[in-house]
């Protein structure tokens, strides 16, 4: 005797089967009559397929970054503007040994789907739906108000069809029928204005549910409309007054810590993550932006016992072992160096990942004193990846030390360039040094 079909359905969404339970509530649903209790269970499988966490998630794409209209301050005091982050003030590695990204932030251990994910470098990519990544946070409310039917619909519409007026007009309506007094319906309202890009109408619905029901997620997507709106100052404040009602809260926590790494105040960065660690030793998170800062702060064997741990929770990828094998190399682990790269080569699962690991190589290669092998290496990575500026670069230094120099021999525009580099990092010796160089020159002449 099979099971009961609504049950059946259950246990199939129970045990995150959910193209099998919407099938089976799509047979309930076309036998007389329909049954609400399919009808909801159908709309939160074929919501859960899709789910994106709205709060790790944000695909800030192509148009968005072109067609912006709030606006911001064009010349921010320094500190308090992500788009100037300005170079390190709070101490730690330098500008000119931690690589940034091209939107200029510092490169951390962890890619996040709101940072460096979320800026497209194509416009395919932008075009896509921002339907890439699945929470790695636990289920906190954001799924509590899947009680009522009324809430599953919601949810339905905007992430499966990603219909946000839609959406936006039934969360204002629910809203209403609640008198005002349901603090869930205002984050929805709120998700549906920050979709929309009225983030200042957003800040008013995510402020007053916040009135009336202390959240953490409710805190963590106000803080998601000041960063868009260049207020990083605001929302540090807003998470470490949360912190005061939530405390040893990681998220929040661990908010704190981006925002300070963006600001590429990487210090005060580090010291976080080591909170979040002392709340929970497995944020994975936590581990590689304190084992990257440790890389860039010339311990590669501090760096090297973050990775192991890494690796001993179960981390199993390319981006892992190109950082393994780098850190290896240099804390002078000569052994262990080649077979991680090999291991590296083997997971990476696009021609990007793959274009790194011989990059990295190639600086291998170098660190040996085997040009004949950088040369390949770097000629590996151009090969995977076009556009990979550090290889040309690299590869051009070492055409130059065999001597195959085409002298143009314009100087003036070299002394321009050179004071360019100067005022974004003042003190950078090369700069200097080259700087000195040409005014002899210029001297002489």
């Amino acid at each position: 005797m099979g099971l009961e079909p609504l049950f059946q359905a259950w246990s199939y969404f129970r045990r995150r089967k959910f193209r099998e339970c919407a099938d089976v509530c799509s047979q309930l649903l076309e036998r007389p009559p329909g049954e609400q209790a399919a009808w909801s269970l159908k709309t939160r499988a074929l919501t859960e397929m899709v789910y994106v966490d709205e709060i790790d998630m944000d695909q800030e794409g192509i148009a968005e970054m072109i067609l912006d209209e709030n606006a911001v301050a064009q010349v921010a005091r320094p500190g308090t503007s992500l788009k100037l982050p300005g170079t390190s003030q709070g101490g730690g590695p330098s500008p000119a040994v931690r690589p940034v990204t091209q939107s200029g932030r510092p490169i951390t251990g962890f890619v996040r789907p709101s940072t460096q994910g979320g800026r497209p470098s194509t416009m395919e990519q932008a075009i896509r739906t921002p339907r890439t990544v699945l929470t790695a946070r636990p289920i906190t409310s954001a799924s509590g108000g899947y009680v009522r039917p009324g809430t599953a619909l919601f949810e339905y519409i905007f992430h499966h069809e990603n219909d946000i007026k839609n959406a936006l007009d039934l969360a204002a309506l629910a809203t209403e029928h609640a008198q005002f007094k349901d603090w869930w319906w205002k984050v929805q309202i709120g998700k549906c204005y920050y979709r929309l890009g009225l983030y200042r109408e957003a800040e008013k619905q995510f402020k007053s549910a916040l009135k009336q029901q202390d959240m953490v997620d409710t805190i963590l997507y106000l803080a998601k409309v000041y960063l868009r709106l260049d207020q990083p100052v605001t929302a540090l404040n807003l998470f470490k007054q949360g912190l005061e009602r939530f405390p040893g809260e990681v998220t929040l926590i661990c908010g704190i810590a981006r925002i300070y790494e963006e600001m590429n105040n990487i210090s005060s960065a580090a010291e976080y993550y080591k909170d979040v660690l002392k709340q929970d030793n497995t944020h994975v998170e936590a581990i590689a932006c304190i084992g990257s800062n440790h890389f860039y702060s010339d311990q590669p064997e501090i760096a090297l016992r973050f990775y192991r741990r890494l690796l001993q929770m179960g981390v199993y990828n390319c981006q892992l072992f190109n950082n393994l094998g780098l850190c290896c190399f240099y804390a002078q682990q000569y052994d262990m160096t080649l077979s991680s790269f090999e291991r590296a080569l083997f997971l990476a699962e696009n021609e990007e990942e793959t274009a790194d690991v011989w990059y990295n190589l190639g600086h291998v290669a170098v660190g040996i004193g085997d040009l004949n092998l950088a040369y390949q290496c770097f000629k590996l990575t151009l090969v995977n990846n076009n556009d990979y500026a550090e290889a040309y670069n690299n590869l051009a230094v070492l055409e130059m030390r065999k001597g195959h120099t085409e002298q143009v021999g314009d100087l003036q525009r070299s002394y321009t360039a050179a004071q360019k580099s100067e005022e974004a990092f003042p003190g950078h010796v090369d700069t200097q040094q080259l700087l000195k160089q040409l005014k002899e020159h210029f001297a002489m002449l």
